[in-house]
Parts: C-alpha cells; sequence; structure tokens
C-alpha cells in the first residue's frame, strides 16, 4: 500500500530530510521537478519545513543551521518501535552514535548513526508523526540503497541491528549487490559494493511518471542531471540539485511494472 498510516516495521526507511543554504531556492527547485507543496515551519523549529503531495508528508526541507557547510545529501530514517534498544544494537554491531537519543516535541524521537563503512542514517520512532504518509507512487521515494567501496562490514551491521536477511541480485550481473529484506521478507533497500565510490552515502530514488520529464525539469530550475537510461527495473536518471545534493529519479518499465 502506497499510503501510510501507521509506523513502519522494524528496519524500514520512513522519513527522509534535507538540510540546504536556501530554502525559498529549494522549495521553487523540488517544486518544479515533483510538484510538491510545502508547509514552513516556524523560526523556533529552524524553519522544518514539510514537503507535500496531495496534502500527506513525502519528505522535509530546511535550512541547514552550519552557515559553512559546503556538502549536503538526503538524509535517510530508518523505523524503530524503540529508539534505545536501536541505538544499543547499533552501537553493539560497530556504529558510531552522531546524535544522541532526543524527543522532537510530540512528533517522535530521533537519533543519528555512522555504520563501519562510514555512511551516515537517521533512526526515527514515530509518534504523531509517522514518516512518509505517501510512498512508491510519482513524486514519493521509492527506495534507499547503501553505495559504499567496503560492503562486508555494511552487510554484518544492518544484518545484525535490523535482523534483516541478505540476498543476492542475479538481475544484475557483475553488480556487487545485496538485497536487504526484513524478517517478514519484506524488502528496504539494499547495498552496492562499489571499489570506484569516494564514500559509503545512502541514495535516495524518487520515483516519477517519467524519467525524461524530470530531468528536464531539474535541468530547467537550476539543478544538473544525467540523461535517463533504462535498467531491468525501470529508466532512472541521478540528478544533483542546485545545491549539490544528489538523488535518483526512476519511471516503471515500458511494461509495467511486476
Amino acid at each position: 500500500m502506497s499510503a501510510v498510516t501507521t509506523n513502519q516495521p522494524l528496519g524500514t526507511p520512513t522519513w527522509i530530510d534535507l538540510g540546504i543554504p536556501d530554502l525559498d531556492r529549494a522549495m521553487a527547485f523540488y517544486g518544479s521537478v515533483f510538484g510538491w507543496e510545502f508547509d514552513v515551519g516556524p523560526e523556533e523549529y529552524g524553519r522544518y519545513t514539510t514537503c507535500l503531495l496531495g496534502g500527506r508528508k513525502v519528505a522535509a526541507l530546511m535550512p541547514n543551521p552550519d552557515e559553512n557547510a559546503t556538502e549536503f545529501w538526503w538524509n535517510v530514517y530508518l523505523a524503530t518501535d524503540d529508539l534505545d534498544a536501536t541505538v544499543a544494537r547499533s552501537a553493539a554491531a560497530g556504529g558510531a552514535l552522531l546524535m544522541e537519543p532526543m524527543d522532537i516535541a510530540d512528533q517522535g524521537r530521533m537519533a543519528m548513526v555512522r555504520d563501519p563503512s562510514g555512511a551516515q542514517f537517521g533512526l526515527w520512532q514515530g509518534r504523531a508523526h509517522v514518516g512518509c504518509e505517501l510512498v512508491n507512487e510519482p513524486n514519493t521515494l521509492l527506495r534507499n540503497d547503501l553505495v559504499t567501496p567496503n560492503p562486508g562490514p555494511a552487510r554484518d551491521f544492518y544484518a545484525a541491528v535490523f535482523d534483516f536477511t541478505l540476498d543476492g541480485n542475479d538481475d544484475l550481473p557483475g553488480v556487487d549487490f545485496t538485497f536487504l529484506r526484513r524478517p517478514d521478507g519484506h524488502e528496504i533497500g539494499g547495498i552496492v559494493g562499489d571499489p570506484a565510490a569516494s564514500e559509503a552515502s545512502w541514495g535516495t530514488l524518487f520515483q516519477v511518471a517519467d524519467a525524461n520529464a524530470a530531468v528536464a525539469a531539474a535541468r530547467a530550475n537550476g539543478g544538473t542531471a544525467q540523461d535517463p537510461t533504462d535498467m531491468p527495473y525501470g529508466r532512472t536518471a541521478d540528478v544533483t540539485d542546485p545545491f549539490g545534493a544528489k538523488f535518483t529519479v526512476g519511471s516503471p518499465p515500458s511494461g509495467g511494472q511486476g
């Protein structure tokens, strides 16, 4: 189901946000690419801005609190129903705690962790805010994959912390790709081993109706993008927003998704 009304199971990507230096420019860019509307938060919450599609929460933007920041990226938050326990499991598995567990008003609790391969991610224990309220539809989050030059420790870490099972992928010959699946068998993403990657990071893939149109909109509004290419799972393109934050857009295969 693409509409989400309750907290996601442990380890499921549940929320994404992006800190950037110019909120107005970011809203103009992402509004043009995805058709999002925006609910700008008050100053006391750092103008944390909810991105909406059809009135449902799909992501957030915020002014980066570090005025000297030069690198920006989409953060992914993995769901947990017991933040403290998941933080403890992360530490035991070799992760580093970057931000201590903290309450976000009545919305939920969060922490930030770095895995042993160097990739950063968030943890979210939802209360009033369950995370993305719409997923797997055009202009919403479709999936997150971890790209790392050192996939072995990453596979061990996520399996230990979230009880994921690890499966290979025969659809992409020559690619070191491991599916991450919850205990119920649901695929939450994957780990890509790429020796050429300069660092480990979680990527964000947004589904779109037309990858070519999304690329054209990104280019027309201050971003850059590769030309879309066809893969077994659909037509995708890597996009960079006006601030250097990278993400991927993907439209289903022309024959429809199986």
